[in-house]
């Protein structure tokens, strides 16, 4: 008969499940050698419907298990739960010569020859059906061994469900992120200390795959534009200047080789996480690309109420953008050159910058590239 675990090795493969979930299964074998018992299980309960899931189990037969979810769980008579972390058999519970003539014993537990079943509820939260660890001794009653050992491990368990738990939120509200930022418009880069690429979304794919305003060389973000790239670098040298850089709402001009606009805005990433952590994979912060365009259906009226512009200065203001400097302006709306930098130069005055670089920053910012 092989010699039942050492407590501390028990313990310390409890919490390795508390990190990674797949190793319940060999925490459930462990256990039932330390308890000393028949069978073994983690299971949840509805004390309402009386229902129960077997989670991970041990010295059972597959038929039994299946049998107990389909048609015995309704009448286990443990299916009135006790107070978190008290172990209680089937006598803590109810009448055993009742519970000997029911359907439970009879039908389920005599025919694989035990007598009692043993429960601890291990979840404090008021969860519907909170986790517990079931335990079949055997032919024989629970003794007082089996129970001091079931109890000797309800904190630890309970403490490595909750660690379970925990793991399991980040991972739906990051998967749930990552949804979004899948679907989103602008291309997002996340990048680390060496601008090394960590991840991007299709949208940043498609950027990339381009290889015009940035590019991946070597799995590296690379930037046409010399300057761009010198601001990455130093901005991306730790986590603390990307924060700054986020903090101050810093964006980087782009041009492509057909000299259109795009826009870089750097983001720190806990608030793109909003998980309060400062890496993720590596990644120390992002970038949102997007090409620079005024939405002449949802940002003109908005850009023309905020600084006063004439329909003829705004109609400048979007050509700019979308097509160019002022000789491809005056092209595009059939006017004079001259013409074009009168009103260019009003649009300057009222909007308080003084370049068409970042005239197309300023006009960006009343776009919203994160959504088609």
């Amino acid at each position: 008969m092989p010699r039942p675990p050492k407590q501390s090795d028990l313990i310390e493969r409890i919490y390795d499940a508390g990190l990674d979930p797949g190793l319940w299964g060999d925490v459930v074998v462990m256990l039932n050698g330390f308890i000393g018992s028949r069978a073994c299980g983690l299971i949840s309960k509805d004390p309402i419907s009386k229902s129960g899931a077997t989670h991970y189990y041990c010295g059972v037969d597959p038929h039994y298990i299946q049998l107990y979810a389909e048609t015995y769980a309704r009448y286990d008579p443990l299916a009135r739960l006790p107070r978190y972390g008290e172990v209680r058999n089937i006598p803590d519970l109810v009448n055993f010569e009742e519970y000997r003539r029911g359907r439970f014993y009879q039908e389920w537990l005599r025919p694989q020859g035990c007598a009692d079943v043993a429960n601890v509820v291990l979840e404090q939260s008021q969860s519907s059906c909170p986790m517990l660890l079931t335990v079949i001794p055997g032919k024989e009653m629970l003794d007082a061994v089996q129970r001091a050992r079931m109890q000797a491990v309800v904190s630890h368990a309970s403490r490595a469900l909750v660690i379970n738990r925990a793991i399991e939120r980040k991972q739906q509200r990051a998967t749930a992120l990552a949804d979004v930022v899948d679907q989103l418009n602008a291309g997002v880069i996340l990048l680390d200390a060496t601008c090394n690429i960590v991840h991007g979304n299709p949208a940043a794919d498609m950027l990339l795959d381009a290889d015009d305003v940035l590019r991946s060389v070597s799995g590296r973000l690379v930037a046409r534009s010399s300057a761009a790239n010198s601001v990455l670098r130093e901005t991306f040298r730790d986590a603390g200047e990307v924060a700054l850089a986020a903090a101050s709402g810093q964006k980087i001009p782009l041009m492509s080789h057909d000299g259109s606009y795009y826009i870089a805005q750097i983001v720190a990433l806990p608030s793109l996480l909003r998980n309060g952590t400062e890496s993720a994979g590596g990644a120390i912060g992002a970038l949102f690309v997007w090409k620079a365009e005024v939405d002449s259906q949802s940002c003109a009226g908005l850009i023309d109420r905020t600084f006063g512009l004439t329909p003829a200065e705004l109609r400048v203001l979007q050509s700019i953008v979308e097509v160019g400097g002022v000789p491809e302006t005056a092209i595009a709306l059939g006017i004079a050159e001259t013409t074009v930098k009168t009103h260019l130069h009003r649009v300057f005055a009222k909007t308080g910058v003084s370049r068409q670089a970042d005239l197309v920053k300023l006009a960006a910012g009343f776009s919203n590239p994160l959504v088609h």
